[in-house]
């Protein structure tokens, strides 16, 4: 029995018949392994015509046939393989014996695996990441813009729904653009195949999960993005999504069984309520649907409850750093998970790959809420989520009212300082990622009204807070709009594409006010990561006084001071309050512009502004 995913008018999920010929022997997923992975067990999906009806063997040292299994679906095979400690990288055939019909062999291989101290390294907190859509940045390959017998053949960058032809190549091309600017590490949205019929541009929808889209290149072409990211000091995070699949992928269109995803008697989408999971009053209904609920009619809601589900998951994320040698993961929609499943993947992955960084999408509405699905949470979950941070959306909130609110007990540069001071919640905060703006939400340099003092005063604040900044690709260039129906929060990065009027990539392509942004947000990245302070060193910030939030961050080597006016006017800050740090420093260079200063008894700033002090004894 084939078992497809279908949606009809009225949103049933039915199983039907593909009428499609498939191939005798079409998928074998992971198509290759490595030998001397901390996990002996191994399971391959196998996809085939009525593959169920056949007798599987194989004989390699080191390599045992544990268990085969049969499911719903009679064109698919979960084979379990243990491979003891003792096999050695090689080749060895599966036989698949039909009886009355011709006998399959797949050769398989058990590759050597990468030792290298740049694979798999870990983004931490001295590192600042720079968000990218891939169809959005650069056009490096003009001839891979289409792609006969993909879903979407359309290209048009009057559309903002529709593809417009960035690709890994282009990416590859401005590296050296990144580096100047002070990036260490590079997250794309997903680059995998996302072959649905439109607007999957964003990568979110996927249908191949062992394919780079080829609309974006080849799986070679990423293995080389990331080896040339590692040649020039850069790091590259892997986006993944556990929670759903395009539903035009093929193992949906012909699942090994109806309880590959979730199912409901009519369509139902999650109730996007992260509350439901943590409740201690709330009704399982409610839970049910916010974790089992479909994301999006063309997104299917995985059920991680599936072992098989469990295994391919886990083993394909697994695959790809192995493979090409990324450094770290970010969730996607991370709360619509299953709990107890992710808990046992991050334990898995972090078992092979003890350095990788993960950090989960949490955009929910209050530090409990997020710190609720961090590591070492256990007293409220029951369990270890073994989730290392979250995308800190708390403070990206808190700096927009200290940027745009009005002075109050709990308004204005208040709220910035009593979301830190509620880092208690959290294992370790410095592992959180913090931001001011993503790809689902509106730009930065807008949501300040275009106020360029507020725009260096945020954009300071990111690169001197504790945790790991994440910019989005253009906010260095002032790049803007709103979260809005026309999603022009996603607009191509100008120069990117052959026949842009100006090529925003170089200085002279850049306008007087963009190249000062541009200069402001290099100067403080590029002093970030030579300043072990900003990068690793403690917090300790003051109550504010006087409308002037002042923290500092400080190890052995250094002591930096930040301090942000959120008044309409220019303040006089007294420094004696702040004693307990500044004991004993005497002078301090301001860092964005270089002037030395002498007396820091009394510090002028600005109205909206960001200062920021390195001090010196």
């Amino acid at each position: 029995m084939k078992l497809k995913l279908t949606i009809p008018f009225c949103f049933t999920l039915i199983s039907g018949y593909l009428m499609a010929q498939i191939p005798a022997l079409d998928k074998v997923e992971p198509a290759f392994w490595w030998a001397g992975m901390k996990n002996r067990k191994l399971q391959l999906l196998v996809h085939g015509q009525n593959i169920a009806g056949s007798t599987v063997s194989l004989h390699y040292p080191g390599v045992k046939l544990a268990a085969v299994h049969k499911v719903e679906n009679a064109n698919y095979l979960f084979i379990d393989l243990e491979i003891s400690a003792a096999a050695k990288p090689g080749k060895f055939p599966i036989s698949f014996k039909k009886a009355g019909g011709k006998d399959l062999v797949y050769n398989y291989e058990l590759m050597q695996r990468n030792h290298s101290a740049q694979w798999a390294q870990g983004v931490t907190n001295k590192d600042l990441i720079y968000l990218i859509m891939p169809d959005r940045f650069s056009n490096g390959d003009p001839k891979n813009d289409v792609v006969p017998g993909m879903r979407e053949t359309g290209l048009s960058h009057d559309s903002m729904y529709s593809r417009h032809g960035g690709d890994l190549q282009g990416i590859i091309n401005h590296l050296d653009y990144l580096k100047n600017l002070g990036v260490t590490a590079i997250w794309l949205t997903p680059e995998i195949e996302n072959d649905e019929p439109h607007a999957s541009y964003h990568g979110y929808a996927v249908t191949n999960y062992y394919k780079v889209d080829p609309r974006y290149g080849t799986n070679e072409l990423y293995k080389t993005f990331v080896a040339k990211c590692h040649e020039k000091g850069l790091k590259v995070i892997k986006d993944l999504v556990h929670n759903h699949a395009g539903t035009e992928g093929w193992i949906l269109q012909d699942m090994p069984m109806k309880s590959w995803v979730h199912q409901w008697p009519k369509y139902t989408n999650s109730n996007f309520r992260d509350a439901a999971v943590m409740d201690p009053h709330g009704a399982a209904a409610d839970k049910k649907q916010m974790l089992d609920g479909w994301f999006d009619r063309s997104m299917a809601d995985i059920n991680q409850n599936n072992p098989y589900v469990q295994n391919y998951l886990t083993q394909n994320h697994i695959w790809w750093v192995e493979y090409a040698g990324v450094d770290g993961f970010r969730l996607d929609t991370y709360p619509y998970n299953d709990p107890a499943y992710m808990a046992d993947w991050a334990r898995k992955v972090k078992a092979e790959f003890p350095h990788l960084s993960i950090f989960g999408e949490t955009l929910v509405w209050s530090v409990p809420n997020q710190a609720y699905f961090t590591q070492g949470n256990t007293v409220n979950r029951g369990f270890d989520t073994q989730l290392p941070g979250v995308t800190d959306a708390q403070i990206k909130d808190a700096i927009y009212e200290a940027l745009n609110g009005k002075e109050g007990w709990t308004d204005g540069v208040n709220r910035l300082y009593n979301i830190v001071a509620q880092d208690f919640m959290y294992q370790d905060p410095t592992r959180n990622t913090i931001f001011l703006d993503n790809h689902d939400m509106s730009r930065f340099y807008s949501m300040v009204k275009e106020d360029f003092t507020k725009y260096k005063a945020g954009m300071a604040m990111l690169l001197t807070m504790r945790g790991v900044p994440q910019m989005y690709y253009g906010d260095e260039i002032l790049m803007k709009n709103y979260s809005d129906p026309d999603g022009k929060v996603r607009e191509d990065f100008p120069g990117g594409w052959a026949g842009d009027k100006k090529d925003k990539f170089t200085e002279a392509g850049r306008s007087k006010q963009e190249n000062e942004a541009f200069d402001f947000v290099r100067t403080l990245a590029n002093y970030r990561k030579t300043s072990t302070a900003l990068q690793t060193g403690k917090m300790m910030q003051y109550i504010p006084r006087q409308g002037v939030y002042t923290y500092f961050r400080y190890d052995a080597k250094s002591t930096v001071m930040i301090a942000y006016n959120g008044n309409d006017k220019e303040t006089m800050l007294d420094t004696g309050y702040f004693t307990e740090r500044m004991a004993g420093f005497t002078s301090g260079v301001d860092v964005l512009t270089g002037k030395n200063l002498t007396n820091l008894k009394q510090v002028i700033i600005p109205a909206k502004t960001t200062i920021v002090i390195e001090l010196k004894k």
